[in-house]
């Protein structure tokens, strides 16, 4: 009664149902409390099946948005296979605004494979690694750059499992039609969910699609573009459900340019106390020696600010909306383009 994950969510009926996954967790305001996760479910017989998830960390909103949407819009009687919807899979950070649960301060994207004795954050992770990654095919994990960050809009994957299950992943992060795809290099081991999707047996797709604790009309576009795009590709629906009716225009596709993070060379962090002022925005080309900013120290006014410069060049993936650091913050990350070809090869 006090530990574990509870649900009673049936599988194999079709339909549409709305339920939650409940966590105990005695608090101080409520010795029976329970944390519950709204989980949605669609299904018409046999299938694809696809897991959509957002709400990893709390506060980036595209995809609890929109994953709610979908929900309401979803009609069985229109898709083969089933969905499985988490618009805001941490619940407490979602509800708290947060990145991390302000239950135990839990990053669920660093809890993985999680713990069934844990705290609520690290049961959450067992069960989604566990139970309910496995029963399906594909996972999408809708990210943005939260509160603190900026972020290039791109699909994500990790290069993760066997050649051919990489290469799908690829064909599917393609599908989703962003500007930019970003390759990830974490390792088998990694605690996050495109790892444990990978360790469960299923593809892993993410994706950063917009950043400082809000939504705007593009990163809305974005998002329900690639969506819709994923639930074609996979053939779970013939139309788009989103971006379709929605009074949006999503920005022109364009061929993807891979990308990828493989050294910490390729970030500049804060070293101390100061505040950053950047001279590029995320997409810009930047080269190796390039100014990347500057920081000032506003307790020292008679020093001058200190010029930052990128050790690498490539393409800026993301930066700091703080300007307010502290030693360890990253200010600023540029990408390395990469070719499709290098990267399969690489994982053969």
């Amino acid at each position: 009664m006090h530990t574990g994950l509870y649900h009673a969510l049936d599988f194999a009926s079709d339909g549409k149902s709305l339920d939650f996954l409940s966590i105990p967790f005695s608090v101080d305001r409520s010795p029976y409390y329970q944390v519950k996760v709204p989980v949605c479910r669609v299904r018409n017989g046999t299938g694809p099946r696809v897991l959509l998830m957002a709400g990893n960390h709390g506060d980036e909103y595209e995809g609890e948005l929109l994953l709610g949407r979908l929900f309401r819009r979803l009609d069985p009687a229109r898709i083969r296979g089933e969905v499985t919807i988490l618009p805001a899979t941490n619940a407490p950070a979602v509800m708290a605004a947060r990145r991390r649960s302000p239950l135990d301060d839990g990053n669920l994207n660093r809890a993985f494979p999680g713990d069934p004795a844990g705290t609520p954050t690290f049961r959450l992770a067992h069960f989604l690694e566990h139970e309910l990654f496995p029963r399906h095919d594909v996972v999408f994990d809708i990210h943005s750059g939260g509160t603190s960050m900026a972020h290039l809009p791109c699909a994500l994957i990790e290069r993760q499992g066997t050649p051919d299950r990489l290469a799908r992943a690829l064909e599917l992060m393609r599908a989703l039609d962003m500007p930019y795809g970003f390759v990830a290099e974490n390792g088998a081991a990694a605690p996050t969910s495109m790892a444990a999707a990978a360790r469960a047996g299923v593809i892993g797709i993410s994706g950063e699609f917009g950043g400082g604790g809000t939504v705007t009309p593009e990163s809305i576009a974005y998002t329900a573009r690639a969506i819709d795009n994923l639930l074609i590709a996979i053939g779970l629906t013939d139309a788009p459900v989103l971006s379709g009716p929605m009074p949006i225009v999503a920005p022109a596709a364009a061929p993807m340019q891979l990308l990828q993070l493989d050294s910490h060379r390729q970030a500049i962090y804060a070293l101390r106390r100061g505040w950053f002022e950047p001279a590029v925005d995320v997409g810009a080309r930047v080269s190796a020696g390039d100014l990347a900013g500057w920081f000032h120290d506003l307790t020292r006014l008679d020093q001058p600010e200190e010029e930052l410069r990128f050790q690498e060049a490539g393409i800026v993936i993301s930066r700091r909306l703080h300007s307010d650091s502290e030693a360890g913050d990253c200010l600023i990350q540029v990408a390395r383009p990469v070719e499709e070809a290098g990267i399969l090869g690489r994982a053969a």
